[in-house]
């Protein structure tokens, strides 16, 4: 898949997959299912790295997962979020982001929000750099919004992300992701735009869905979203794992001679 491939697909109805990647193992499996897009998010700053926020997360931090991705899958499109406040410093600042991510192996950016910083993304699509927009629930801000809550419930809210919606493709943007935002509103969003739009918590009437990996295979027990479907008990069948093996090393039965190497007794 090519940023070209984008309109198409939401001119065809033709679901856009996508899904969060942080580092070359996982790349290297997700490199032979049928995915549509990996995501080096930001989120990496909690999933990976155990803050409570995305806010942590740096330019230098988010080049290291991507040059990792990169490798592991050399032939999916890979969108690469811009850490917070890296795209409000002005136009040579964000450049300099943008060129990090880039040249780490990125085929694309991602920045949340757009009200202040139009010129920025003009500036880095007219750059040669395909950019995705993220509106409803921007990680970013949730000091402003009081923690991570459902965005446009109401109606100068909705008004307000719509028109952000028009203004980031107006700006060039190929994407947009929707985050926890009512179904409706995506809906009404997803038609308002010639862009394709990819929901997270944001309802079936999008261009594609967005989910962050870990979610999906279910390896965090204390974390179950209502717009998260996990498809793998992924905790449970990873400590059972490792509790066999510790039970096979415990009682001898780990390594066998099968497992083990022999001397050669040849003079």
């Amino acid at each position: 898949m090519n940023v070209l491939d984008f309109p198409r697909f939401k001119k065809e109805g033709n679901k856009i997959t996508m899904v969060t990647s942080y580092d070359f193992w996982s790349a290297s499996i997700l490199a032979e299912t049928d995915v549509d897009v990996l995501l080096v998010g930001d989120s990496l700053s909690m999933v990976i790295y155990g803050h409570g926020s995305t806010l942590p997360a740096t330019t230098e931090m988010m080049v290291r997962h991507v040059e990792s991705v990169a490798k592991g899958a050399p032939g999916k499109f890979i969108v690469a979020d811009m850490p917070f406040l890296t795209f409000r410093k002005g136009e040579v600042a964000a450049l300099e982001c943008v060129e990090a991510l880039m040249r780490a192996g990125a085929h694309a950016v991602k920045l949340e929000g757009v009200y202040g910083h139009e010129d920025v993304i003009t500036h880095i699509v007219q750059s040669g750099v395909p950019v995705m927009g993220h509106l409803g629930l921007t990680p970013q801000s949730i000091h402003q919004f009081g923690g991570f809550k459902v965005q446009g419930k109401k109606r100068a809210e909705q008004d307000s992300i719509v028109e952000q919606a028009k203004l980031l493709e107006e700006c060039g943007c190929f994407s947009l992701v929707l985050e926890c935002i009512p179904a409706h509103l995506a809906k009404t969003i997803t038609e308002s735009v010639g862009i394709a739009t990819i929901g997270i918590g944001a309802g079936i009437d999008v261009d594609g869905q967005v989910l962050v990996l870990q979610d999906l295979l279910g390896m965090n027990r204390a974390f179950r979203p209502r717009f998260v479907r996990q498809y793998l008990n992924g905790s449970t069948v990873m400590a059972e794992a490792v509790t066999h093996y510790i039970q096979d090393v415990k009682k001898g039965r780990f390594p066998s001679e099968e497992e083990s190497y022999g001397s050669d007794t040849r003079s």
